[in-house]
């Protein structure tokens, strides 16, 4: 009896103590989700570094350095596209197939991702996770008061939301994987590759990541313009956001019905990816390196291409290196930008830049209120637009600052890459493959931070709101 008993206790103290583990987690998931999804993407990125580490991820059987393994697991769960290694010949089978698992993991977004997991945890989607998932699909995304209901998805379809998460990213990587399975053939790619390598540049394309299963990237497929079309289609889907193409998906041919978010979403992504082809089109017009061989249609076709990927989808038919230095700053403002709020895509978000511009235009006609679509943005969102920005190119100066120490490579080139990583987009002059581990270790951090997003960052880093029940006197600095 004594020997049952002493072997009940260490099972009711592993229970009590699993018990305790798992409400833990529980508590974390409902109660601090922007908290829990940075705990997420580490234990993600230290869990592929391990993978990527091991010997039968390299194509030579050798065990990847650290600071490569590190870089190249933030750069895919961060669906990013930078390396500093060479993807289609350093890793194997296996090491590329972790990549092509990383890369959806990640392409689900921080919150979501954390929303997720604190559904499946704790059987149901408390209350702050389902505020914190749903204004993930609102420009105001740590706002802390009540939310307008018209700009963004209401609380009772957040479930509906995270469905759509799910199911949009199989659908419509199946369907791309259809669409370039046969241009695989004719770019004479074996049947059996080609039938792994489709999905591969399916999933690259959707979560606007770039990577490349084959050597040479897209160079061989430059002259095949439904291969970049198909490309150029899934980093669109992927930029624009799961909460648009909700919206979409439910009111396709009812614009009127569209939320605030998915119109101010549309639009200036349409807008921003015409200009940037435009742009590129006259600024390299006159670079034999790149559009100044090709004729008015093929050099069109090219800069759109070009443009589409500097929304962060990250594949590049020239060598980005080759740009002229004003073509090298128009992508790297486009980058900047990046795509859609709830997106694959990184940057300040086309929204941000929206609500800025709209708050700049009705201060210049002397309006009270911002005001678009006959909808108000409330000051709250305006404020935390103009924080993402500050904080975005804060990030971006002082990564560039380190980098340029520690390389003594050129600004611009460090500016670039360095944009390209905070925007998780992929391009790159190629300084990041030559970077030393150190510049590595910052460049990663770079990315990392531009991942989760600056608002999320500043929200998990934050230890409570306080509210705050008195008003100081009110002074007016000289501001301009």
């Amino acid at each position: 009896m004594a020997g049952r008993t002493g072997q009940a206790r260490p099972r009711q103290t592993l229970r009590m103590r699993g018990r305790e583990a798992f409400d833990w987690v529980r508590t974390r998931t409902t109660t601090s989700p922007a908290r829990f999804a940075v705990v997420v993407f580490v234990a993600l990125i230290l869990i592929f570094t391990a993978l990527l580490s091991l010997p039968a991820a390299a194509a030579d059987g050798r065990r990847t350095a650290l600071a490569d393994a590190l870089f190249t697991a933030v750069s895919t769960i961060c669906v990013t596209g930078l390396s500093t290694v060479d993807i289609a010949t350093h890793y194997s089978g296996f090491g590329k197939a972790i990549i092509y698992v990383g890369v959806n993991i990640g392409g689900l977004g921080v919150l979501t991702l954390a929303s997720i997991l604190g559904l499946v945890i704790s059987k149901r989607l408390g209350l702050r996770a389902k505020l914190i998932a749903a204004s993930d699909s609102n420009p105001a995304r740590s706002h802390a008061g009540p939310m307008n209901e018209g700009q963004t998805v209401r609380l009772g379809e957040v479930g509906q939301l995270l469905v759509t998460v799910a199911l949009s990213t199989l659908v419509i990587e199946a369907g791309l994987a259809i669409l370039l399975y046969p241009s695989l053939l004719i770019g004479g790619v074996d049947p059996l590759t080609a039938l792994w390598e489709a999905p591969f540049y399916a999933a690259m394309a959707f979560t606007n990541t770039g990577f490349a299963p084959n050597p040479g990237g897209i160079a061989a497929f430059a002259n095949d313009y439904f291969f970049l079309t198909v490309l150029m289609t899934g980093v669109f889907l992927g930029s624009i956001g799961f909460p648009v193409i909700y919206t979409l998906w439910r009111h396709v041919w009812h614009v009127r019905k569209w939320s605030l978010h998915a119109k101010i979403t549309m639009i200036t992504t349409v807008f921003l990816f015409f200009a940037g082809a435009v742009a590129f089109t006259v600024l390299e017009y006159n670079n034999p390196k790149t559009f100044g061989a090709l004729n008015f249609w093929d050099s069109s076709f090219q800069a759109l291409f070009l443009s589409a990927m500097t929304r962060s989808g990250g594949f590049s038919v020239i060598d980005v290196g080759e740009l002229h230095g004003s073509s090298l700053v128009v992508g790297s403002m486009l980058m900047f930008v990046g795509g859609g709020s709830a997106s694959t895509a990184g940057g300040i978000k086309v929204t941000t830049l929206a609500v800025l511009a709209l708050a700049v235009w009705s201060e210049a006609k002397g309006r009270q209120s911002v005001e678009v679509f006959g909808r108000r943005i409330p000051s709250d969102v305006q404020r935390v637009a103009l924080s993402v920005v500050a904080w975005g190119a804060t990030i971006c100066a002082l990564s560039t600052i380190i980098i340029s120490q520690i390389s003594q490579a050129d600004v611009a080139d460090v500016l670039f890459d360095v944009i390209s990583g905070f925007a998780t987009v992929g391009l790159s002059t190629g300084l990041t493959a030559e970077l030393s581990d150190p510049g590595i270790y910052v460049m990663a951090v770079t990315i990392f931070m531009g991942r989760i997003g600056t608002v999320t960052l500043a929200a998990a880093v934050a230890a409570t709101s306080r509210s705050q029940l008195y008003s100081l006197p009110v002074e007016r600095p000289i501001v301009g």
